[in-house]
Formats: structure tokens, C-alpha cells, sequence
């Protein structure tokens, strides 16, 4: 750095309020539990939102899906970085669980490259102490037969 320069980090606080949706679906989850939206038209989202996709009418029926679903889709990930939430070699996987229409993203522990495919079977690892925090979630992993 040239002579009398200084470098500075700048941060951007704030709070973010959760709302009953949102808020209700992290409560969930500290309680080991997952909960949807169920639109008018009767699709069930998840993680569940405020608002129909497809409509935008404000969608406040919650629903509780079952903790294991479907792969619909993945990426391996073959040299996890600090901040990822395994710290040896995992799949991003889109996870439909059962009674969901949609899929949510998260990490899925299947124990090789070999192991990950679409349509498999998975399920929630729970994480052991939990805060209401979307990493209540562990992970996913194969569902145990």
C-alpha cells in the first residue's frame, strides 16, 4: 500500500424483523419440526413464504411436512471452504420433502460422490442443540432403510 493510505472497513448493521411466517417456520425448527405455506390454489411451499409465487396473495396457512424427502437436484462440493457447514466433502442438494411441492436447498451428508443421486431418499439431521436458525437443520443425509 503506497505511503499515507489507510484502509478501513465499513459494515452495515441492522435487524431484520421475521415476521409470523418466517418467524413461525425458525420456531419450528428449534422444536424439530418443518413447516410449509399452503397457497389457496393448495400447493405447499417450503421453506414457506409470505407471499404465492405465482399470485403474490399473502399466504398465512401453515402447514407442518414431514422431516425426509427427495433429491430433485445437486452439486458436490469436493473441498468444503471454512464457512460451509461440513467440513469434509458433501453435496448442495434441493431437497422436496413429503407433503412439499417445492424444494429447499441445504447440505447433504451421503459420504461420497458415488453415494448422491436424484431421487434418492434423505432426511434431516437435526442439529443437537438448536436456536431456531435454519442450521437447526445439520444436514441431510440418506434415509436410513
Amino acid at each position: 500500500m503506497p505511503s499515507g493510505e489507510s484502509t478501513f472497513t465499513m459494515e452495515l448493521l441492522y435487524r431484520r424483523s421475521l415476521g409470523p411466517v418466517v418467524g413461525a417456520f425458525l420456531t419450528a425448527l428449534r422444536e424439530q419440526r418443518l413447516l410449509g405455506s399452503r397457497t389457496a390454489e393448495g400447493r405447499v411451499i417450503c421453506p414457506p413464504l409470505e407471499y404465492d409465487p405465482d399470485s403474490g396473495d399473502a399466504v398465512d396457512d401453515l402447514v407442518e411436512v414431514g422431516s425426509a424427502g427427495v433429491v430433485t437436484g445437486w452439486s458436490w462440493v469436493a473441498e468444503p471452504r471454512a464457512k460451509h457447514p461440513l467440513p469434509h466433502p458433501f453435496a448442495w442438494a434441493l431437497v422436496q420433502l413429503d407433503g412439499a411441492d417445492t424444494s429447499m436447498v441445504h447440505a447433504l451428508d451421503a459420504g461420497s460422490l458415488d453415494a448422491v443421486r436424484t431421487g434418492m431418499r434423505v432426511q434431516v439431521r437435526w442439529a443437537p442443540e438448536r436456536t431456531g436458525h435454519i442450521t437447526d437443520i445439520a444436514c441431510f443425509e440418506p434415509e436410513a432403510s
